[in-house]
Parts: structure tokens; C-alpha cells; sequence
């Protein structure tokens, strides 16, 4: 698969997954077939299960072997079997109702059947609608017990349910969309209210499915979920039993960021399928496409595995689908496909015969086809008499306006060319509206030199592949669409046209013809040994199988889980507030405290963030806490004295801006903590270079503080916010800050330069030296509740606290400096334990920060700087008694999370509430 990185064997794999496909190819070519696996000539038209074979819908095509169907469930070979679920929009059944509590199956061998019925480890269970309205109770039960012995499990879908989901929100939505035809467009108002409704009823839907799911899992299962119809089922399961192994595989193309959106519901839907475990695409192209969408749209870490959300990794890959091509290769050996042959050799005796399979859809590019072999045939007028197309087109959605528009366009086509060029004991094209059964079909393949696939947009097409696997004497030509899945399969082995460039495709069509005998056995033979090697069987088999062995390890668990948090305890941290004498609250401020940003979309908040603003929420329990006596309240945060003063000058608190460079009690005068000597010369080159790259990426901006500088890219392209990003720091490090004493902080979508060793944790014990000695404390500090949405280079103001890390040399941080250096600059430690013989060491701090910064340290100064006063000898804090919460980061070297700023505002309204 040319451009798929799945595709291949590398030299080492680099992941589980990897491991896994490497394995899956090694099996290809090691595979033998057992005749007595042999699977039904029966092959079925299965809307679902992307199998593109234009079969006779009203022919049974075979009896169903329900014995090679349900081998192994029974006795003890069914304990050892893995159970499957298999979960779609519909049942492999036709279901007719014969009376009131009598109902005939007939079982339908589509692509995903037949791929499962080839692997025999699994024990299958099948979970979809019928395709009949059954709203009566009889009925419901008469047919899940039909169905329970073909090992299927009805999901009933009333009629309005399903006008509004199937016909509405999947088909006149979700798959246009997908296939990049674009959202209705006619009665445009009347449309897009009703999204609305039918994104409703898509969503009950899925619950309904879900609820038939949970119904029927059991621990160890997995559950295989199918297509765009159920795309918002993984968040369905999940919520149910978080541990249940879950995988979506979808059968359409994924369409370019760009395109999904467009959909109202792009986010919500994307954030169900990241629900799963595994998502799988036919290419490497649907692959990307997805997790393009997920950074562009929901602003989520894309990495080579897949799409990571704060800990939480959904495993992204693609799993090209197969045809049963052995199925194909011995059906050409019967007798009634031998005669169906000769039959067909002798009618097109002396002509090329040219061939196109397709449903009657808009995209399947048959008008471009049929206009392309009439510019072949203007300009080879020698080929007139010598060729000939059979295009094979079966009507679909015969009731739907657009597709009667198409038939009458396609007629009046084929009309004018047989017209045209056309005798009277022989015309260019045949064209059938109609399907074929399958022995016409393998014998149709056969007789065939040169396939024509020129589909607009197509998930697989898996028409080229049962053409290749027909073609084992013939060895004929397959040009192939370019936007058809099979290019990236086939690639190699057919002629690659773009459809809608006309005149290429006809330029093709006279290559194809002439080709020489030993370039079209080679093109052949690479494409047979694919279709012959990737088959429908390994297909299902290598996605199952990475559902079930994609488990993390428990060492791979805990390295990316190890800082996933759990949620505070809001009533246990409101407990021990009441209980204790002496309280401190430290807030962050920006997502902490400041009101939501993105009621009206990502396009509306970029300025509201720019100019963050209290939570109207927050302003009466933040009153009520500040005026106890027995609270102090210290709102730290890395924005200017000017924001801090508007959103908090009438409380009685203490306010930290600049990481606590600055601070000052609400009833008095900023002071700094910045020592005298602080070179900020860096000061001016890093402002050029960030109001360069503010120029240059739009939606971008930059704030100037007094110790530091921050570029934030949130709001620009993802992408394009990340080159820009590494470009200014190449900038930065070979030109202004190379030898500057500055610390570079690179936030998940900025950049800051600060001064060296501003952090939170390095100013807390001054600030609290400063606090104590303001108010006169006398009392221990005996609760500390921290609450921030911090970088994480200032996320050792969680561990100042923390009473229970271990006693250790507090580690000294050099600047980021080219050799040779002078003296090091340290980053000042924080404070870990607080017991008496904590105490002692974290003492010791001020000295060290003596010893290194000399007479330019600490040092009070008049006025406007604070004298070294140590706050930590009053903290007398256990560690039942301290609550350090992450906002919205799960990875945080904080205790507890607090989802969002909504969360904050509950807990303080609680806090606030508790006092008398």
C-alpha cells in the first residue's frame, strides 16, 4: 500500500501495533487453505459491509451452511473460543413475517460475513436492526428467537427512528458528507433546522444499540462496532463499563479536516469514536484524515499511535479489507461459469472487451467513464468495431430525485454514443440497469481485458479486487480511480487515472488496449498476489486481534497513566476545611477562577481570553471566604498587576502576579521579590522576535510582562502554530536569549521566556514568609487547598506542600547556558515535608539562596521589596489535611483533578457555605 505506513514489513517494529501487522504478514505468506473450510457459493449484495459486488438481489445464491456457521459454539471448544461481538446497522438476514408468531430468514454472505466465517477462533455474535418494523410484542419475541439460532441479535427500530436516523442523519448527512458530495443544500432553512432532530434521533439510536450490547456482554468480550451509522456507539459502551474492549471500523472514506467541519455535530461525534480502543480505515489516508480532524477540531495530541487525550490513548490504524478471494478462483473451475464463458467468448468473438461494475450512484463516476471511452473512440476511430463496454450499473435509491436525475443522464449518454458510432448488428456499449448473479459475474471477470473503475470517491472498491482474482489466464488491465480506496492497494499493478480528468482516462483506455502481453502479467501478478494474500479473513482477524492484544501492558499502563489523576473528594476537602484553625487557599487564576471561554465556539473566545474576566460565580463565595478570619486566600497566577487588580482589587486577599514576583495584600502596595540585580537586557531582542512570529501567524498574540514575555498560538492553526513555534525557537536559542539567564516554557500552545528560576514553587516560601510576618501569624497553617490549571514547570508549587515526600537534597537547576559558563544560577528549591526535621532543611533554603546569589539575592529593599521572611516554619500541615488539584490536566503532579472551572465554582460555593 504505496504512502501506508502499516503497510510493509519494517525492519524493527517500533510499537505493539506494529508487531502485530508484522505478524499478520509473515501469517499471509505461511497461510495454507483447507479444503474443508471451504466456504457457500453464495454471495449476497451487503449493503454494510463494503463489499462492492453487484450481485441479483432477489436470487438465493446458494443455501447457507449454518454448520460452518456455527461450528464450535457448543461442548467445550465454544469455552476457549474468544466471543465477538458484532455490532452494525444491519443483521446479514432478510427477515419476512409469515404470521403472527412465524418469521423466514434468509441468511445474506456479505463481505464482513464471509471475512469472519473464515476465522475460527472467534465465536461471533451478531447485534443489528432486521430491516423490519416489528412493533408488536409477539412479533419482537418470535423473531429474536428466529434469529437466536442464527446467532443474531435484533435491535428494533421504530419507523419515525428510523426515517430520522437511517434515511435523515446517516444517509442524507453523514455518508454525502463523507464521500465529499457536501451537506444538503435544497430548502436550505427547513434542512438545517431539521439536523437538529435527526442528530437527535442518530444519537438514541446508538443508545438503543448500545442497550441491546450491554444486555448481552459479557466480561472478556469484544465488541466490533461497524460504520458511520454508529459512530457515537463507542461512547455508548464506555459509559456503560469503562473496561470493555471496544473497536470502530469504518467502511467510507474519513474525509479531510476541512470537509467534517462542516457538520454541526463534527465535535461530538468525533469525541464518541476516540471513545473506542482501535479505530481502523481502509488507508492510511481515511487514518490521517481522522486524526487531522481531532488536533484541528478538538485540539487533541496526535501522535504515531494514534489520538491521546490527557492519558487516554485511542489506538489509530489503517486495515485494508479483502474479498474471500479463494471463493472467486475455484467458482471459475464450475461448469455453469465455464459455460457462462464460452457463451461470452463467442458474442465478443474478435472485440476487446472492456468492463465496468457499479452501483448506479453519484459516486461511482459513470458518466465520466462512458464520456471517456466516447473521446477514445473519437480519436481511435481504428478500435470502433474492435471493442466493446459492458457497464453493469444496478439502481439504488430509485425514489431519490438525484439518482433519477443520474439514470436518465446515463441513458441519454450510452443513447448518443451507441448512436453515434453504433451499427446495426453491433453497438459500443451495453449497458444493463440491473444486478448479475454471481456465475455471471466470476465469468464476466474473466472474459474481461481491461476494468474500468473510475469512482469519485469510494471507501475500498472491491470490485478490482474480485476482477484480479478472476484474471489468473486472461491476465487483463484495471485502470483504477485514484480516490478509490484499492488505489493504495492496487496501486502498483493498475493504471492510476484521475476520473474527472476526461481526457486522461481515455488516453488510458488506448494504453490499456495495447499493452504488451509480459507488462500487463506483470502488473497481474502483483495485484493477485495482494488480493490473494490480504483477504477478507486476515482482515477481520488482524482487527480483532489488536483489539484484544492492543491491552497496555502494566508497565506501558503505568508509564503514560501514572499521572492520571483521580477527582477531588469535594466533601472530604470541605470536612477538613471546617475542622481546621488555620486555613490557606492558593488559587491560579486563567482556567481556575476566570469565566468559561467557550460558550459561543473556539471563533468567539479568543478575545474574552485575551482579557480573562472573574467567574460572575465566584464573586459572592470568593467575599465570604476573604472575610473569614480564619482563611487566608492567595490568588497566584503568571498574568500582570493590572489584570489581578481589576478582577480582585475589592477582596481582602493576597494577590501573586507574575509567578509571584510581585505581591501585595489587597489594602497595600505591590512589592517585588525580584533581586536588584536581575539582568533583563534579553528584554527587547525576545520582543522582536515574538512580534515577528505574531506577524507572521495569524490569530496568534503576545503579552509583555515585567520578568517575562509569553506568545500564545492556541486560537492559530494547529499545525501551522507548531512549525511557527519550532521556527522561534530555533530563533531564539542561535540569537537573543544564547546567552541570557532565562528559562524557555513551552506550554501545550505557547511559548514563554522568563527570567531564570521564576516559578511558582520557587516564590511560595517567601510569599508565605511575607503573609506570616504581615498578619502577625501565630496560629500553624493546618489546611492548604491548592487549585490551578499550572504549566508544568510551575507545578512544583503542588509539592512545596506535600507533607509526605521523602527528605532529599533539594536539586539545584542551572540555566540553560553554551559552555563554558560561570557560576550557576540556581532555580530556587521548593519546600517538600513539614515535619520539625523538615523544617530544618527547608530552612536551609534561604541560606542556599544566599550563598549563590550573593549580595544581589533576595535582598529587601525599601518600600517595594519584601524582606526574606520564611513561611514554612508555620506550617504544621498533615497530609489528610492538603488538597492539590490539577483543573482540566489529568497528568499533574497535583493530588486530585477538578474537570473544569464550573467544578472550581461548586467547590468553593461549598467551602463558602460551610462558614457561619
Amino acid at each position: 500500500m504505496p504512502g501506508n505506513k502499516y503497510n510493509g514489513t519494517p525492519v524493527t517494529p517500533r510499537t505493539r501495533l506494529e508487531r502485530l501487522l508484522l505478524n499478520r504478514e509473515l501469517r499471509k505468506f505461511n497461510r495454507f487453505f483447507n479444503p474443508s473450510d471451504e466456504l457457500d457459493d453464495g454471495l449476497k449484495e451487503a449493503e454494510l459491509f463494503a463489499n462492492d459486488s453487484v450481485l441479483n438481489k432477489d436470487e438465493n445464491c446458494g443455501p447457507f451452511n449454518e454448520e460452518t456457521f456455527s461450528e464450535g459454539v457448543d461442548g467445550s471448544e465454544r469455552l476457549h473460543k474468544q466471543r465477538l461481538l458484532v455490532v452494525a446497522n444491519r443483521l446479514p438476514v432478510s427477515a419476512v413475517r409469515k404470521g403472527e408468531d412465524s418469521w423466514q430468514l434468509e441468511m445474506s454472505v456479505g463481505g464482513l460475513v464471509s471475512a469472519l466465517l473464515g476465522v475460527k477462533e472467534f465465536d461471533a455474535r451478531w447485534i443489528g436492526w432486521a430491516g423490519v418494523n416489528v412493533p408488536d410484542e409477539i412479533g419482537q419475541k418470535a423473531l429474536t428467537t428466529a434469529l437466536a439460532e442464527k446467532r443474531c441479535i435484533p435491535v428494533f427500530l421504530d419507523e419515525d427512528i428510523v426515517h430520522q436516523y437511517y434515511n435523515g442523519y446517516c444517509n442524507n448527512m453523514l455518508w454525502p458528507l463523507f464521500h465529499y458530495l457536501g451537506l444538503p443544500q435544497e430548502d436550505r432553512l427547513a434542512t438545517t433546522r431539521s439536523f437538529q432532530s435527526q442528530f437527535d434521533a442518530y444519537k438514541k439510536a446508538n443508545q438503543m444499540f448500545a442497550d441491546v450490547v450491554n444486555k448481552h456482554y459479557k466480561e472478556g468480550d469484544v465488541v466490533w462496532c461497524h460504520d458511520y451509522h454508529l459512530m457515537f456507539l463507542p461512547k455508548c459502551l464506555k459509559e456503560y463499563n469503562s473496561k470493555m474492549k471496544v473497536g470502530w471500523f469504518l467502511h467510507t472514506p474519513f474525509p479531510s479536516s476541512e470537509i467534517h467541519r462542516m457538520l454541526p455535530s463534527r465535535s461530538e461525534l468525533l469525541r464518541s469514536v476516540l471513545a473506542a480502543d482501535l479505530v481502523g480505515f481502509h488507508t492510511y489516508d481515511y487514518a490521517r484524515h481522522f486524526v487531522s480532524a481531532c488536533t484541528r477540531i478538538l485540539g487533541l495530541e496526535g501522535t504515531p499511535e494514534g489520538v491521546e487525550d490527557q492519558g487516554k490513548l485511542t489506538r489509530v490504524a489503517a486495515f485494508p479489507i479483502g474479498i474471500d478471494s479463494e471463493r472467486f478462483i475455484r467458482a471459475l473451475e464450475l461448469p455453469q461459469v465455464q459455460d457462462h464463458i464460452k457463451e461470452l467468448k463467442e458474442r465478443f468473438a474478435g472485440r476487446k472487451v472492456m468492463l465496468g461494475v457499479d452501483r448506479l450512484d453519484m459516486i461511482k463516476g459513470i458518466p465520466q467513464k462512458i464520456l471517456a471511452f466516447e473521446e477514445f473512440l473519437e480519436e481511435n476511430p481504428e478500435w470502433r468495431d474492435k471493442v466493446v463496454l459492458l457497464q453493469i450499473a444496478v439502481p439504488t435509491r430509485t425514489d431519490v430525485p438525484e439518482y433519477q436525475k443520474l439514470t436518465s443522464q446515463v441513458h441519454e449518454i450510452v443513447g448518443r454514443i451507441n448512436g453515434r458510432f453504433g451499427t446495426l448488428t453491433a453497438v459500443p456499449i451495453h449497458h444493463l440497469d440491473r444486478s448479475l448473479d454471481f456465475h455471471a459475474l466470476c465469468a464476466l471477470y474473466a472474459v474481461t481485458d481491461v476494468a474500468l473503475v473510475t469512482s469519485l470517491r469510494d471507501g475500498m472498491n472491491l470490485v478490482s479486487y474480485e476482477f484480479v482474482a478472476c484474471q489468473a489466464s486472461k491476465k487483463g488491465v484495471l485502470i483504477l480511480s485514484e480516490f478509490a480506496g484499492a488505489a493504495q492497494s492496487l496501486g502498483a499493478g493498475a493504471i492510476l487515472v484521475n476520473p474527472w480528468n476526461i481526457s486522461e482516462v481515455a488516453s488510458s483506455i488506448g494504453y490499456a488496449l495495447n499493452m504488451p502481453a509480459d507488462e500487463r502479467e506483470k502488473r497481474h501478478n502483483h495485484n493477485f498476489r495482494h488480493v490473494t494474500t490480504h483477504t477478507s479473513q486476515e482482515w477481520a482477524a488482524t482487527f480483532v486481534r489488536c483489539s484484544l492484544e492492543l491491552n497496555d501492558t502494566i508497565v506501558e499502563a503505568q508509564l503514560r497513566t501514572r499521572q492520571v489523576l483521580p477527582l477531588l473528594p469535594v466533601n472530604d476537602a470541605v470536612e477538613r476545611y471546617t475542622q481546621s484553625s488555620n486555613r490557606l487557599l492558593i488559587l491560579g487564576f486563567n482556567a481556575t477562577l476566570t469565566e468559561p471561554v467557550h460558550t459561543l465556539g473556539r471563533r468567539g473566545s479568543q478575545i474574552r481570553e485575551m482579557e480573562p474576566r472573574l467567574h460572575p460565580q465566584l464573586k459572592e463565595p470568593l467575599k465570604k471566604l476573604c472575610k473569614d478570619q480564619m482563611t487566608t486566600v492567595v490568588v497566584l497566577s503568571g498574568s500582570d498587576r493590572t489584570i489581578l487588580d481589576e478582577n480582585f482589587g475589592e477582596y481582602n486577599m493576597w494577590l501573586a502576579a507574575e509567578n509571584g514576583m510581585f505581591l501585595r495584600r489587597t489594602t497595600g502596595k505591590w512589592m517585588t521579590t525580584m533581586p536588584e540585580n536581575l539582568n533583563m537586557d534579553w528584554v527587547d531582542s525576545v520582543k522582536h522576535v515574538f512580534e515577528y512570529f505574531t506577524e507572521r501567524t495569524p490569530r496568534s498574540h503576545f503579552e509583555l510582562r515585567e520578568t517575562s514575555l509569553l506568545w500564545n498560538y492556541k486560537y492559530a492553526d494547529v499545525e501551522f502554530g507548531r512549525l511557527q513555534a519550532r521556527d522561534m525557537l530555533q530563533h531564539l536559542w542561535t540569537g537573543p536569549i544564547s546567552n541570557a539567564a532565562v528559562d524557555v516554557v513551552q506550554g501545550r500552545r505557547s511559548v514563554e521566556v522568563r527570567a531564570v528560576g521564576v516559578t511558582k514553587g520557587a516564590a511560595i516560601d517567601r510569599i508565605l514568609g511575607e503573609i506570616v510576618h504581615n498578619q502577625g501569624m501565630k496560629a500553624p497553617i493546618d489546611y492548604v487547598l491548592c487549585v490551578g490549571h499550572f504549566l508544568v514547570k510551575d507545578e512544583d508549587i503542588y509539592t512545596f506542600f506535600e507533607p509526605e515526600l521523602p527528605i532529599e537534597t533539594p536539586p539545584i537547576v542551572r540555566c540553560r547556558l553554551p559552555e563554558p559558563v560561570g557560576l550557576p544560577v540556581p532555580k530556587i528549591p521548593c519546600g517538600r515535608s513539614r515535619s520539625k526535621t523538615h523544617l530544618k532543611k527547608q530552612r536551609s533554603l534561604s541560606t542556599l539562596e544566599g550563598n549563590y546569589l550573593g549580595s544581589g539575592g533576595w535582598r529587601p529593599m525599601v518600600d517595594d521589596r519584601i524582606s526574606v521572611h520564611e513561611g514554612s516554619s508555620v506550617l504544621d500541615l498533615k497530609g489528610e489535611n492538603y488538597f492539590s488539584c490539577a483543573v482540566s490536566r489529568k497528568r499533574s503532579n497535583a493530588r486530585y483533578l477538578l474537570g473544569t472551572t464550573d467544578d472550581v465554582v461548586t467547590l468553593l460555593k461549598q467551602l463558602a457555605d460551610c462558614l457561619h
